[in-house]
């Protein structure tokens, strides 16, 4: 590891599924009607303004026990518009870090979207773009979902290229839809390939909720080739380790992982130091058969008043001199 103490070098680059953040308005294209005022879940502006004031916490802590600054770069996922991305911007904790963000609407049915905020003292946006992805569900329907996202610009004068992902969910069963998540997986390859051969030794990011595990095929197989590294696996080897429960067992789903020239280590240049998963206690539910499980919003219908189903990942990068 490196030193304990707080650099003015090292940069944070966090990712976090924020779990359902949706504003109170109804939204008639979209099925919202849950977090509406009048909706079953009874979400309410008070509702509404304590998770934006309690995630922005949380993101403002990312990495800030080796980091002068707070986050950098941080990916969003399960974002409902860009209302609630510039409410978060804008939030108690995290108005005085400068951040800025890149979101576009996606075609999912619930309204969810994928969105990057970032440091514009630290981060020099140069371009965004989003990529559909085209899947059909057994009847040769359309089935909608979150597009990938792709941020590139100057991060402290060096170029980098950021994909946010939010992957296809396991809820029709694991083996049944990971086929969804195998084209999610493509897509994001060919992506990555573009902008290889666009740019000569492309720095990447690719982040996001993959629903499925570092060790899954379908980011083991499909998206990472011999050019990337997953630092996220190793964190697997740690018991209880995971950003996420479900039937009682961890998933590592939450993952950000870089091109192999982050550990190049020239002048002006950014390396990758150490990636970690933000468990802190507070984050967690405290008692009961879900202790120490991320302490959510919602566990089913019922209101809980906490953070997130998932807890947030981020990793160091350090700038050499």
């Amino acid at each position: 590891m490196f030193s304990s103490k707080k650099s003015k070098d090292i940069f944070t680059i966090g990712f976090y599924n924020v779990e359902n953040l949706f504003d109170t308005v109804d939204n008639p294209n979209t099925f919202d009607d849950d977090f509406t005022i009048d909706g079953k879940r009874n979400w309410n502006h008070k509702r509404y303004n304590d998770k934006i004031k309690k995630l922005g916490s949380v993101i403002s802590q990312l990495g800030n026990e080796k980091s002068y600054y707070a986050p950098a770069i941080v990916g969003l996922v399960e974002v409902e518009n860009a209302k609630v991305v510039e409410d978060l911007a804008n939030s108690k904790y995290l108005k005085k870090h400068h951040y800025d963000f890149v979101h576009y609407d996606s075609p999912d049915d619930r309204g969810i979207d994928v969105a990057l905020l970032y440091n514009k003292q630290m981060f020099e946006l140069l371009g965004s773009e989003n990529f559909p992805l085209y899947l059909e569900d057994e009847e040769g329907e359309r089935d909608y979902t979150r597009d990938v996202l792709v941020v590139y610009g100057n991060l402290n004068g060096e170029l980098v290229h950021i994909l946010v992902n939010h992957w296809p969910s396991r809820r029709e069963g694991t083996e049944e839809s990971e086929y969804k998540r195998i084209e999610a997986a493509k897509l994001a390859r060919s992506i990555v390939e573009v902008i290889q051969a666009k740019t000569y030794n492309a720095k990447i990011m690719i982040m996001g909720d993959f629903n499925d595990d570092p060790t899954s095929k379908s980011i083991k197989d499909y998206l990472i080739t011999e050019d990337f590294y997953n630092p996220m696996e190793s964190l697997l080897d740690r018991d209880e380790m995971g950003t996420l429960t479900y039937d009682g067992k961890w998933n590592l789903f939450d993952q950000i992982i870089i091109s192999k020239n982050f550990f190049e280590k020239e002048d002006g240049k950014h390396y990758f130091k150490h990636a970690e998963v933000f468990n802190k206690k507070w984050l967690k539910i405290f008692r009961g058969k879900l202790k120490g499980s991320p302490f959510r919003t919602y566990i089913g219908p019922w209101y809980q008043g906490g953070f997130s189903d998932h807890f947030p990942v981020y990793l160091y990068l350090k700038k050499k001199d």
